[in-house]
């Protein structure tokens, strides 16, 4: 299985490089050819939309699984295909850099959130451009596919084929994002996704760490104890005073806690039964879990931060990520809603002590339309490489 670019063959052989030139002949290829075999593969416009085209020479197979219309060419095959879930999914079955990997925590990610389909290959320029950077092509909210009319089949398929048109052959993560309940994980599943991102903020309660006493008290007598596995005195008896954070002390005040415990109690038991869902209709598959409490009404605490990670991690929640929620607003379209100075020091900013995570990866919600904090990630991104 070799990758090509446009105007050039990385090759083997003689006649993978002849299989790649005819193809892009007779076909009328523009975009990258693909060796599978003896043949290769391609996706090319038409007046149609975009087809899959795949060229074998006389006495050899097609690849296996395209579906299309085959005729007799240049002393071979040519199929020519729609770019359609079926040949969508024979591409990835047939060429192993097209199906999506776990990519979170193996350096630096980011997720492209396409949300037409059809802006891969214009993130593949920008990448070969900036190299260094691992991609999530497929990535999407459950609430952005029910605005959108798409399924999450729809958005692994459309980053399929742009990976091909580009040659890209690096790999890409998949990301199914913002769900909310574990039916929304099983569809993301079913697609091929290899990450999920659960959401709780649904069971997130509007109080501020600084809500008067009597509505912070009835607020942490709501905590789901059974389902956390816990009870208020052991909850209270586990936390240290000041915590040894990689050699800085985080204090952590006894009514921040509970007030932590009320606000996040709930959905941390979300989180653990979403985590559980995840992994029993997985299977074998490599997934990876990411833990989003980003849209929350208030920034999250360093104290937060603590209880959240230490209750996933009792609850044996394996996570790649956290999102937390940052001080100031990130609206599309326009910069960022706030003090950057502020921002740059605020607890979520700022990575988790190493005994307290299982990757020290931490997730940014980044609009690229927001220059005045554009030097953080900069700045930042070596502390979790």
């Amino acid at each position: 299985m070799i990758q090509a670019t446009p105007g050039d063959v990385v090759h083997s052989s003689d006649s993978e490089v002849s299989a790649a030139n005819t193809l892009r002949r007779v076909a009328e290829l523009s975009t990258a050819a693909t060796i599978v075999g003896s043949a290769a593969v391609g996706l090319r416009a038409s007046p149609d939309g975009w087809q899959v085209v795949a060229w074998a020479p006389s006495g050899t197979p097609l690849p296996h699984g395209l579906r299309g219309e085959a005729t007799e060419v240049a002393d071979g095959s040519l199929l020519v295909g729609a770019c359609d879930a079926d040949n969508a999914a024979a591409l990835r079955q047939l060429i192993p850099w097209l199906r999506p990997k776990p990519v979170v925590g193996r350096g630096v990610s980011f997720g492209f959130g396409d949300r037409l389909g059809l802006a891969t290959p214009g993130h593949i320029r920008a990448l070969r451009e900036n190299p260094g950077v691992a991609p999530v092509f497929a990535q999407q909210s459950a609430r952005e596919l029910a605005r959108t009319g798409r399924t999450y089949q729809d958005v692994l398929d459309a980053a399929t084929f742009g990976a091909l048109a580009a040659g890209w052959a690096a790999g890409y993560g998949a990301d199914a994002d913002h769900l909310k309940t574990t039916a929304d994980i099983d569809a993301g599943v079913q697609a091929g996704f290899t990450m999920f991102t659960a959401d709780p903020i649904a069971l997130v309660p509007d109080l501020p760490a600084d809500s008067h006493p009597a509505v912070v008290r009835r607020a942490f007598e709501m905590v789901p104890w059974a389902s956390l596995e816990d009870d208020p005195r052991a909850f209270q008896a586990r936390y240290p005073e000041v915590l040894d954070a990689d050699g800085v002390s985080v204090a952590l005040p006894r009514d921040r806690l509970i007030v932590a415990a009320a606000r996040f109690g709930a959905a941390v038991a979300h989180l653990a039964t979403m985590h559980r869902h995840l992994l029993a209709t997985a299977g074998e598959r490599a997934v990876e879990f990411e833990v989003a409490v980003d849209e929350t009404a208030y920034p999250t605490s360093a104290v937060d931060h603590v209880y959240i990670v230490t209750e996933l991690r009792r609850l044996g929640v394996s996570w790649a990520s956290l999102a937390p929620s940052f001080v100031g607003r990130f609206e599309k379209g326009t910069d960022y809603r706030g003090d950057p100075a502020a921002f740059a020091i605020s607890p979520s900013t700022l990575p988790l002590p190493a005994p307290w995570v299982p990757t020290r990866s931490a997730s940014i919600l980044l609009r690229t339309s927001s220059p005045s904090i554009q030097p953080w990630p900069a700045r930042v991104v070596g502390l979790f490489t």
